[in-house]
């Protein structure tokens, strides 16, 4: 299966970040997104990410150039044309995933592959909204994109052998590298990462320690590159709570159940790093 021209549905941070890789591996990228300001935003970050590139000498002034030559943005998915691979990067949102998958369909070409990038709602159910549920696969870049090596590789029921070889094989071409796993809440990354961040919620609301001394335990105690409460607030805290969610009530078990201050600081508002306060607070360029 020949992949040319990937059309990825959503401009924000995970969007953007795999339209850039897509970009340098040399496909040819559309970027489609509701809004224009999201897009114009999302565009302005993947120029900024080929700079960068250039810099540091892993690309070429015409490397970049081309690349910039083969992005396209859209505000319509259905305004598509000549897709190989749709890539579905929105919120968190199992219907608003299912909406996009339904105009997928009607523009990825047959054979081709309808990816999405969910970190933790079921393949299966995301594929009943499509006509061709064998084509459809989870494919779950790691945030950022760009410097994170893994992308994890999620077959539904109905996934056929030929949609995960070109998967496969499209994510390499990306410079990945891949895991797989079945098509259970979570997969395996969240699975694991989302009880420990919520954990650390725990520990905080019951006044164990700190947030300063949580994240530094954590980083000094077990060599891990930021804090637990630092890693949710860069997630999204909403996007945390909505993991937490997603496996507590799929795997029914109440180890899951999403921590109330965590809850409680996504109703306030206080999102994490991109709504300049999460368990730290933010300055337009970094932390406090």
């Amino acid at each position: 299966m020949s992949i040319n021209h990937m059309l990825v549905v959503g401009a924000g941070q995970m969007g953007a970040g795999i339209a850039q890789v897509a970009l340098v591996s040399g496909h040819t990228v559309t970027l489609a997104d509701v809004s224009e300001a999201s897009l114009a935003k999302g565009k302005a970050g993947i120029e900024k990410g080929l700079a960068k590139l250039v810099e540091k000498a892993k690309l070429d002034e015409s490397g970049r150039q081309s690349a910039l030559g083969r992005l396209s943005t859209i505000t319509e998915v259905l305004d598509a044309k000549n897709v190989d691979v749709g890539i579905e990067a929105v919120t968190e949102n199992e219907e608003l995933k299912k909406r996009i998958f339904r105009d997928l369909d009607q523009v990825v070409r047959p054979g081709g592959v309808l990816a999405t990038n969910t970190s933790s709602i079921p393949i299966t159910r995301i594929a009943s909204a499509t006509k061709r549920p064998d084509a459809v696969i989870g494919m779950h870049f790691m945030n950022p994109v760009p410097l994170m090596a893994l992308v994890e590789i999620i077959r539904g029921a109905a996934t056929s052998d030929e949609t995960y070889a070109a998967t496969k094989a499209m994510a390499e071409k990306m410079g990945k590298s891949t895991v797989t796993s079945r098509d259970f809440p979570g997969f395996i990354v969240n699975r694991i990462l989302i009880p420990m961040l919520n954990e650390a919620c725990f520990v905080l609301q019951e006044g164990v320690a700190t947030v300063e001394d949580i994240d530094s335990a954590m980083k000094l105690g077990t060599n891990q590159p930021m804090g637990p409460l630092a890693l949710a607030d860069l997630i999204g805290l909403d996007t945390v709570l909505s993991i937490a969610e997603v496996l507590h009530k799929g795997l029914g078990e109440s180890k899951y159940r999403p921590n109330p201050l965590l809850r409680q600081y996504v109703e306030a508002g206080w999102l994490g790093k991109k709504s300049g306060r999460g368990f730290h607070t933010y300055e337009a360029k970094g932390a406090k």
